[in-house]
């Protein structure tokens, strides 16, 4: 019998208060089908107005503090947030599918980006001045400024980390907030959430669930004046689409069809190989910035499927809170289909498709599983290496020619990630220097390697704009220049 939680229920929080709605969003159970995990409420479009009306009054005080000032409050707003960390972990993993581990280290995540984003408090402020010099008779002060309403839209892989590389970036800032979790898993995201705005001044951060159809305000408001969002391709449309109306400011963190080239000399031994598996399969696959693609030279192409082969085999399927579970299922009946239908795809072609692990029986029998698999040279047409298939599956590709790998990674719609696998320094810093996406490893790739500290943010249709350090605090501030007449330079410049 799967260990399972009471049923959850999670209310709106805005303007500092918690807020119930006559309708609520049922939250289903991806593992088991009719399982129920919980209830979230699902805010009408007054609720959403409401919410922005807060943010907004919230906004004049908040931002007239000095970022300093904003990092106490924000520091003191995240002390104790872990006290309850198993409990939204068993939430995630029930609402969400992953295994319990990485719940756990969903939050956790959260709270280092908010740590390390109150590390750099001091450079928010920090302006520069342009001296007078010749011809131009003006001192001019550059600062930042913060924009006001800001919106902030997760998905449902890795809610709560995600919300970490913008939140406290967006709050640092001087801006105030509104978050909506995914519609599908929101009730751990919002559980995390009001524990910390609940010690923030009162509407400087709210949190709102609900059906998309009525959450339009959130990114069309005229006071709202940036919107967040991390998820497909074509929701970052629809958010842009939207926000042009009202030439509403966004930064997008979409997809990917992330490659992984292992050059001739790449050490293939556990540590590596554990790498790679990891990359890969990770959240049953679900994940933006996961190996989508795997490039290998040719002379090192049945070791490495051997190698993953054999971390395969001891992939064990089942409930994320079951003990000894290492791959949950995926989240959606119709992602479950569309991974399918790929695979079936390639089978139909002829490619080497090789399928591990054992599907769960009993009571998770009807829950969104599907065995991990790997799909060796396929031809490159095939959506299992066009498409990003954000689910258990990797298309392995060899080559010949360095330049030919490289050409091979960059002929895609997406540039979110990618990887080199070399023992050579320089090969890695050439081929790296050559990918056309945002992030790069060497000799590891994924989620679990991201330095924190650093901007993220994808190229072509995997979106615009960057996520932590000073370039993830200065998207969420504008840029003002106040020009000082200096009487002498311009006396000395009239003759």
């Amino acid at each position: 019998m799967s260990d399972t939680l009471e049923t959850v229920r999670t209310g709106l929080f805005i303007g500092g208060q918690s807020r119930d709605t006559a309708e609520t969003l049922t939250i289903a159970d991806p593992a088991k089908a009719g399982g129920i995990v919980g209830y979230a409420a699902s805010a009408s479009k007054q609720d959403v107005d409401d919410a922005v009306a807060a943010a907004r009054g919230a906004f004049p005080a908040w931002s007239a503090m000095s970022a300093k000032e904003r990092a106490v409050i924000m520091a003191e707003a995240i002390a104790g947030i872990a006290d309850e960390r198993d409990t939204d972990a068993a939430v995630l993993s029930q609402e969400n599918g992953k295994v319990r581990f990485e719940g756990w280290v969903d939050a956790l995540v959260f709270e280092i980006r908010w740590n390390l984003a109150l590390m750099i408090a001091d450079e928010v402020d920090a302006g520069k001045t342009l001296p007078v010099v010749p011809g131009i008779p003006v001192s001019t002060e550059v600062s930042y400024q913060a924009l006001g309403v800001v919106t902030v839209i997760v998905p449902f892989n890795w809610p709560i980390a995600i919300l970490g590389a913008s939140l406290p970036h967006a709050l640092l800032a001087g801006n105030t907030a509104i978050v909506k979790p995914p519609p599908s898993a929101p009730l751990a995201t919002t559980r995390v959430v009001q524990r910390i705005a609940e010690k923030l001044p009162p509407g400087v951060l709210n949190v709102v669930t609900g059906k998309d159809e009525n959450m339009a305000g959130l990114i069309q408001n005229t006071d709202v004046a940036k919107v967040c969002f991390t998820g497909s391709v074509n929701g970052g449309k629809r958010i842009m689409e939207m926000a042009s109306k009202s030439l509403t400011r966004v930064t997008l963190e979409l997809g990917g069809n992330d490659a992984a080239i292992f050059l001739e000399d790449a050490i293939l031994d556990d540590t590596h190989l554990d790498r790679l598996f990891a990359a890969i399969y990770d959240t049953t696959g679900q994940i933006c910035m996961n190996a989508k693609r795997v490039y290998v030279h040719e002379s090192r192409l049945d070791e490495l499927v051997a190698g993953l082969s054999e971390r395969l085999e001891k992939v064990k399927l089942g409930y994320g809170l079951d003990e000894g579970t290492t791959m949950g299922p995926l989240h959606s009946g119709a992602q479950k289909a569309f991974v399918e239908e790929i695979i079936q795809e390639a089978k139909d072609s002829g490619a080497d498709v090789r399928e591990f692990g054992e599907l769960p029986t009993g009571d998770l029998a009807g829950g969104n599983f599907l065995r991990p698999a790997i799909v060796v040279n396929p031809d490159p047409s095939l959506r299992v290496v066009t498409q990003e298939q954000f689910g258990p599956v990797i298309p392995i590709i060899p080559f010949g020619a360095e330049e030919e790998a490289v050409a091979a990674a960059n002929d895609t719609w997406g540039g979110l990630c990618g990887s080199v696998w070399t023992a050579d320094a320089d090969a890695a810093n050439r081929v790296g220097g050559q990918l056309e996406c945002g992030y790069v490893w060497v000799n590891d790739h994924g989620a679990t390697r991201l330095d924190l500290r650093a901007p993220f943010g994808g190229m072509k249709q995997s979106g615009f704009g960057r996520e932590q350090g000073i370039e993830g605090i200065r998207a969420f501030q504008d840029t003002r220049s106040i020009a000082t007449i200096d009487a002498a330079a311009l006396a000395a410049q009239a003759h």
